[in-house]
């Protein structure tokens, strides 16, 4: 529904089978007929990415499966400086990995005494709010931890932030690191130091950059990790291949059912491919003064999105999804890329079961868009910057010199008969 404008003008579609998924941008059969196979890939007992950075600040990211407990203790253990910890999760990953990590951390097998202390938190977007961070900082100062403390998240994307903004600001900052547990935070989130709060006026509104000691991942952990979460994570795998990535994307349309299946291989693949390309960005520009901002494609629309509907109705991969299309679509209103690209970007978003459109139900409206969009991070002295698409596939740009009409009627299009905008015309 939300691309027929754009399509029809483009001469691309005539028609449509139904109101959610546009005939022409139902799934395709394959385009692809030389890309990177899973089956290749060698399974070593795990692989390291390094994200490099300057004053000796490089850290590790450890990606594997079925780690040797004894091995698994000791990489842990080794960025653990002090004789303390705090390992903090939240109060869905607890009864399933909170004990495993609790005896992994435990183990002294190098001799080093290290003493464990667990926090739990509430669980979801809406709880990542200062109130909820405050309950770590409390939970510190009453066991008396000093400045060589390493505080360690367990989790997905939210428990990861509030862990990583609680290390940055406790005692003007401590350790920490990162044991990510959901697609999102194991691609994402976990590697790059960005760490934060939402504020009821903007997501991710209040935090700091402070980089983890190391990023563990074991991908086993995806096999309790709700089908939905794990498309929502997909969201940002795509991110990069359509960014920077053109061979990972087309890896991607090739090998979207394995990961689905959570297939150990392709997932391994997906997730230190990932992980490559947001290292070399952050070693670039580890600060997001450039570079490191089109990580953030979908992003914009898909924050307002998250903040418009209320914390919590779409999952944060959910609504980078409708962001990408959104982007998508304005790139190619601007004639900045091909409608056989926004076909093909549609095509993977379905293909992950991702969302690309808004539902009738939606509170979102044009004018809720603007103001959420206004208040946006990549604000520049009043000024509202876009990733956005451009020339082949692989490559974007980040820029406030877009035309400002070709959004408003992307924006329009996408909440034509969302609720929010109906309430509007009729008040």
């Amino acid at each position: 529904r939300n691309v027929s404008f754009l399509l029809a003008s483009l001469g691309m579609v005539s028609g449509f089978a139904s109101p959610s998924i546009p005939k022409a941008f139902k799934k395709n059969g394959s385009k692809i007929s030389s890309v990177i196979s899973s089956s290749s890939l060698s399974m070593a007992d795990f692989d390291e990415v390094r994200v490099d950075l300057s004053d000796g600040r490089d850290y590790p990211i450890y990606i594997g499966g079925k780690f040797d407990e004894e091995e698994a203790s000791k990489m842990l253990r080794s960025h653990i400086t002090g004789s303390r910890a705090l390992l903090i999760t939240n109060d869905r990953i607890d009864s399933l990995y909170l004990e495993k990590y609790e005896k992994l951390l435990n183990m002294n097998e190098d001799g080093k005494d290290i003493k464990i202390d667990t926090l739990v938190l509430p669980d979801g977007e809406e709880k990542k709010t200062m109130d909820v961070l405050g309950l770590i900082l409390d939970k510190a100062l009453e066991l008396g931890l000093d400045r060589k403390v390493t505080f360690i998240a367990l989790g997905g994307g939210v428990i990861g932030d509030m862990v990583g903004f609680a290390s940055a600001i406790y005692q003007r900052g401590v350790n920490f690191i990162q044991i990510p547990t959901t697609v999102m935070a194991m691609v994402d989130s976990s590697v790059g130091g960005k760490t934060g709060v939402n504020h009821p006026l903007g997501k991710n509104m209040v935090g700091a950059f402070h980089q983890p000691e190391c990023v563990f991942i074991d991908i086993d952990t995806l096999n309790t990790l709700p089908d939905r979460e794990l498309q929502s994570g997909i969201s940002e795998i795509i991110k990069y291949g359509l960014i920077r990535d053109a061979k990972f994307f087309e890896w991607q349309e090739e090998n979207m059912k394995g990961m689905l299946d959570r297939d150990t291989e392709t997932f391994r693949y997906a997730i230190k491919r990932s992980c490559e390309n947001k290292a070399e960005v952050v070693k670039e520009d580890e600060l997001e003064a450039g570079v490191r901002a089109t990580l953030n494609l979908g992003h914009t629309f898909g924050h307002a999105i998250e903040n418009g509907s209320g914390y919590g109705t779409y999952l944060h991969g959910e609504a980078v999804g409708i962001g990408i299309a959104m982007a998508a679509t304005m790139s190619a209103k601007m004639k900045w890329i091909e409608p056989e690209m926004v076909q093909r970007i549609y095509d993977i978003l379905h293909a992950a079961n991702l969302p690309t459109e808004l539902p009738p139900d939606s509170p979102m409206s044009t004018e809720t868009f603007l103001k959420l969009m206004s208040v946006d991070k990549k604000v520049a002295n009043g000024q509202l910057r876009l990733i956005l698409l451009k020339g082949a596939l692989g490559n974007c740009v980040f820029t406030g010199e877009f035309d400002e009409d070709a959004m408003r009627e992307t924006i329009e299009e996408f909440v034509a008969e969302c609720a929010g905008e109906q309430l509007l015309k009729t008040a």
